[in-house]
C-alpha cells in the first residue's frame, strides 16, 4: 500500500475510472450482443433497431478512451455488414 499522500489517492481514482471503464465496455458489449442475437434469429427489423444503439456506445466508449479508434471503427463495420448481410 502505499504511504505518501497522493500516491493513495491516485490509488482511489484509478479504482474510481477502472469501475467506469468497467460499466462503459459491459454495456457497450450487451448492445452490441443484441445485434449478434437478432443477426442469428434472421430479425433484419430487430437488428436494425438494435444496431443503432450499438454503435451510438461504440462511439461513447471509443469518446471516452475506452475503445481504441480503430478497433471501435472495426466494430462498428463487422455489426453493420452483419446487418446489410441480412
Amino acid at each position: 500500500m502505499a504511504n505518501i499522500k497522493s500516491a493513495k489517492k491516485r490509488v482511489k481514482v484509478i479504482a474510481k475510472k477502472a469501475l467506469r471503464n468497467k460499466m462503459v465496455k459491459s454495456s457497450t458489449k450487451t448492445a452490441i450482443k443484441k445485434v449478434m442475437v437478432a443477426v442469428e434469429a434472421k430479425d433484419k427489423a430487430a437488428a436494425q433497431a438494435a444496431l443503432t444503439p450499438a454503435i451510438s456506445a461504440i462511439d461513447k466508449a471509443y469518446t471516452k478512451g475506452i475503445f481504441h479508434k480503430n478497433a471501435a471503427a472495426r466494430k462498428k463495420s463487422s455489426l453493420t455488414r452483419l446487418v446489410n448481410g441480412l
